[in-house]
């Protein structure tokens, strides 16, 4: 009994490629056993930069409410010390006399 057995290159080239899909496939699958738990734990980071980023919002917002009010404040106080330059000037003098006054009596004290 003699057995005969052909191998031609096509057979050769067709088991390579064979071969090359087997190893591509199983790359393939270690691949997305690995993307899994990235996907996952990206999914996580962008619910929580979603959540902070209203936080900051919610904040700016409430900062420029602030902002708004110390602005309206500011102005009044300035409006209230322009129409009452002259109590302001009146009480300037009143403190300065009054210091001078302090500073006299000290250095008579001394002398």
């Amino acid at each position: 009994m003699n057995f005969v057995l052909t191998f031609t290159l096509r057979d050769a080239l067709l088991l390579l490629i064979g071969i090359a899909a087997l190893v591509l496939l199983i790359y393939l699958i270690v691949l997305f056993k690995n993307l899994v738990p990235a996907v996952k734990t990206l999914n996580e980071i962008l619910d929580d930069s979603k959540r902070i980023t209203g936080i900051a919002a919610e904040s700016a917002e409430e900062a420029k409410e602030v902002a708004g009010d110390v602005t309206k404040i500011v102005s009044t106080i300035s409006e209230n010390l322009k129409g009452n330059q002259s109590i302001v000037a009146a009480l300037t003098s009143i403190v300065n006399a009054l210091t001078s006054l302090k500073n006299l009596l000290i250095k008579a004290k001394k002398d």
